[in-house]
């Protein structure tokens, strides 16, 4: 009888109607068809990839600033009103070919030609100078020069003239002493110093990456395990092996090869170009209190459009840009009042090294005399979850979020953010100044990372939607807070 009553029980309820559950602060108003529409548009041509200092990107942030204004938000800076410049430097890659020379003794001429595909076999980065230069290839491991660590990947090995190979990492991933040498710029720099024409990265598939710095006459590429493969076998090893055995035995692994490639860029470099952080904030309610300031960001930028191929960054960072403009927009509509000022920014040139951010966080508008916390949202577009880090010891940003996701329930795990490395996202920046922060992340797969492939067509509007919302709830509290 107990038993029949319980079934009883549980068809009733499962037939009564389901009311939506009433939303803290309006946060219903937040959609995400409107945000998918404004992830469509960011990475649609209009805005060619959005390459900081290119003029897609430009004309990006113009729109969003006017969308501030129609809003009614307070312009960051007096003098900028809600773009705020900021010095860089980039270049746009017209052209590019690459072909591997592979030794071959019983061919006629000694090699064998393999022309690679584009994006497929390799890509040039984003910040290679023009050559057109066929050369031979020495394997240097991680490519790293690190003396005072006792490691240096270029000893015993003639890199002059020719292109040096490596993979991106670093002996041992735990010993942070190595995080400067992990560092694009480093990298390069040190191969252009043992006379190098330039360097080859080997990744799983060549990816697109604009961190790091135009060198005369140095030619940077990606190519994929499969090009590597080409040229390691008359070693008699592949890429996969060679990286495991760095790993396992932490030690150099360095050698020539008869092999040669030819790489071929055509490029142009701006030295002097003109970066835009985005940036508006509804003003705090407390006189006592309105000059602390949250901030919600998020960074506008992504690769840009190189070789005709157009990567328009729709989870990276089209996803967060719009979860960043649709916040801001119910705030202003919704006429939220906070204690404390709360500001939205869309950060310029993450990509090139959190280079938009770094220079905000150093030159914050003088009117604020505090930055209380930091919202970060990157690559929130795929995925049907979130993840939530926090500023380590601050476990009552966890709490604060976890309150919120009572009435999202996104929110799938919590990790503490301590100390961040070279692989950091904007919220890095405020981190580093001891400012407590919040960053979302949806759980993907971001199988598209840095590829022409990632589009719209990847994005979920019911996370963009949560992850919106969850935010938007977060801000308000941290205001308040």
């Amino acid at each position: 009888m107990y038993r029949l009553s319980i079934i009883i029980f549980v068809i009733i309820y499962l037939s009564l109607p389901v009311f939506p559950q009433v939303l803290p602060e309006n946060a219903e108003s937040i959609s995400g068809f409107s945000i998918y529409e404004t992830v469509d548009r960011l990475a649609s041509e209009e805005f060619r990839g959005r390459h900081t200092g290119d003029r897609g990107y430009t004309d990006a942030a113009v729109w969003i600033a006017g969308m501030f204004e129609e809003w009614g938000l307070v312009p960051a800076s007096e003098e900028h009103g809600y773009m705020l410049p900021f010095p860089i430097q980039y270049t746009i890659i017209n052209d590019a070919s690459m072909s591997v020379y592979i030794f071959d003794e019983g061919d006629e001429s000694g090699y064998r030609e393999v022309v690679l595909e584009p994006e497929k076999g390799f890509l040039p980065l984003l910040y290679s100078d023009s050559a057109d230069r066929t050369a031979e290839v020495v394997f240097v491991g991680w490519g790293i020069h690190a003396p005072e660590l006792g490691y240096d990947d270029y000893f015993g090995v003639e890199t002059e003239g020719k292109f040096v190979m490596c993979f991106r990492g670093t002996p041992d991933p735990r010993d942070r002493r190595y995080q400067v040498h992990d560092e694009h710029r480093t990298r390069m720099q040190r191969a252009k110093e043992n006379g190098a024409l330039g360097l080859i990265y080997i990744y799983e598939e060549p990816i697109a990456n604009p961190n790091g710095d135009w060198i005369e006459n140095f030619t940077p590429v990606k190519i994929s395990y499969a090009a590597a493969n080409m040229l390691l076998e008359e070693k008699g090893f592949t890429a996969s092996g060679l990286r495991s055995d760095l790993l396992k035995y932490k030690r150099p692994i360095s050698f020539p090869l008869k092999s040669k490639v030819r790489i071929h860029v055509e490029s142009d470099h701006y030295p002097e170009a003109t970066g835009y952080n985005v940036a508006g904030f509804v003003e705090g309610s407390v006189p006592s209190l309105r000059n602390e300031v949250v901030v919600v960001g998020a960074h506008l930028d992504h690769c840009g459009t190189h070789m005709g191929l157009l990567f328009g960054g729709a989870d990276d960072n089209a996803s967060g840009s719009a979860v960043v403009i649709e916040v801001a927009k119910a705030f202003a509509e919704n006429r939220i009042e906070t204690e404390r000022s709360v500001m939205f920014v869309l950060f310029g040139a993450e990509e090139m090294g959190l280079i938009g951010a770094r220079y905000i966080v150093d030159n914050f508008p003088e009117r604020f005399t505090d930055i209380t916390g930091m919202i970060n949202f990157d690559m929130v577009g795929a995925g049907d979850g979130a993840f939530c880090g926090y500023s380590a010891g601050h476990n009552e940003l966890r709490e604060l979020v976890a309150r919120n996701d009572e009435y999202i329930e996104t929110v799938q795990s919590f990790y503490p953010i301590g100390d961040i490395g070279v692989r950091g996202s904007d919220h890095a920046a405020f981190h580093l100044k001891g400012i407590p922060v919040l960053y979302f992340v949806s759980n993907g797969p971001h199988i598209k990372y840095h590829t022409t492939g990632d589009t719209i067509y990847r994005m979920n509007p019911s996370v963009l939607e949560d992850i919106a919302r969850i935010g938007y709830l977060s801000a308000i509290d941290l205001g308040n807070k």
